[in-house]
Parts: C-alpha cells; sequence; structure tokens
C-alpha cells in the first residue's frame, strides 16, 4: 500500500483564495503559502482556526484547515451526476489531479512546485452551505462505503510547513508519515 500511495504523481490544475467568507473563491495564477499560516490574502489564513464554526466553539484551537485540497476527480463525477461546478467554487485553494487524496493517510506530506509543503490534516466536512450554492450537492459529496460509514468526498484540509508559490502545472509528490497509517477524519 505504501509504494502504491507514495508512487502517484499529480499535478496542481488551478490555485484560489478569497479574502472574505464566502463560499467560492477567485482562481489566480498564482498562490503564495505562507508557513504555519495558510494561503496569504485567504480569509482562512491564519495561525488559530478561521472557519466561523470553528472559531465560534473556540476561537484560540490551532488552524488545521489553513490550505483546502480537492481533487479535480470530484469534478468530473459532479458534472456526469448533472452538477455544474468550477474550480474554486468549491472553497477549495488548490485545485489536484493524479493523486487520490482522501485515500492519504493523516500527516502526509505534499511537495508542491519548487518548494511548498503541506502537510494534510484530515477531511474537509462538508455543510448545508453547499446546497446553497447548488441544490442536491452535498448529498452528492458524501457517499458511503460498503460497511455504511460516511465518506466525505470535498476534499482534504492541511497545514503549511514551507511556504512557497504554488500555480496550475506545478507538480505534487506524496511523502508518506511514518506506520502505522492514521486514517483522515474530518476537521
Amino acid at each position: 500500500m505504501r509504494k502504491n500511495l507514495e508512487s502517484q504523481i499529480g499535478e496542481v490544475l488551478s490555485v484560489s483564495r478569497n479574502a472574505t467568507h464566502s463560499f467560492s473563491k477567485q482562481t489566480f495564477e498564482a498562490i503564495r503559502l505562507l508557513a504555519g499560516l495558510g494561503v496569504e490574502a485567504d480569509a482562512h489564513m491564519g495561525k488559530s482556526v478561521k472557519h466561523r464554526s470553528r472559531v465560534a466553539q473556540n476561537p484560540n484551537q490551532p488552524n488545521l484547515r489553513q490550505v483546502h485540497l480537492l481533487h479535480s476527480e470530484l469534478f468530473d463525477e459532479l458534472r456526469d451526476a448533472g452538477f455544474h461546478v468550477e474550480f474554486g467554487q468549491l472553497g477549495e485553494n488548490i485545485t489536484t489531479r493524479g493523486i487520490n487524496l482522501l485515500g492519504l493517510p493523516t500527516g502526509t506530506k505534499l511537495y508542491i512546485g519548487k518548494i511548498a509543503v503541506i502537510e494534510i490534516t484530515g477531511l474537509r466536512n462538508p455543510c448545508v452551505q453547499i446546497d446553497n450554492f447548488q441544490t442536491g450537492l452535498l448529498s452528492a459529496v458524501l457517499d458511503h462505503d460498503q460497511y455504511g460509514n460516511l465518506v466525505r468526498k470535498a476534499g482534504v484540509m492541511g497545514i503549511v510547513l514551507t511556504g512557497g508559490e504554488v500555480r496550475a502545472g506545478d507538480p505534487i509528490r506524496v511523502s508518506l508519515p511514518a506506520e502505522p497509517f492514521r486514517p483522515l477524519e474530518r476537521v
């Protein structure tokens, strides 16, 4: 399993940010990741949590959701189901192709572009706002496995270990943590 996960070669297809707490993010040619903070000029940048629901619970908790990564394969699936969703519209900062983001363990490092490094902290937990964007979309990004467990397909969250510029076309390399692997949980 380790070899299969680490042999994945991915690519950045799109990068997005938004300085306000809007659902969707605007796409840009490049974004800058800042170590320990997140995406420069993004509403979710900071050492402490910035997502409004998390701030309401405890504004001093660490920000484990500095960067949202979403696999473009989900956009293909949504399009096949009749939805029209463009990159950035689901609130992701980095849209990827070629990496099974949901199958990575907690603590996986993604080396992106020349120097940027993101550590995966967990799964994005999609909320009802996604249905406000397009009716029925929440059900489309949730599923169940063969055992009846909930599967969240709306991407992964991470923290920035090493900052740097990220742009469409940048390669992504996977580095797994030491075993035993911890499965991704919602953050």
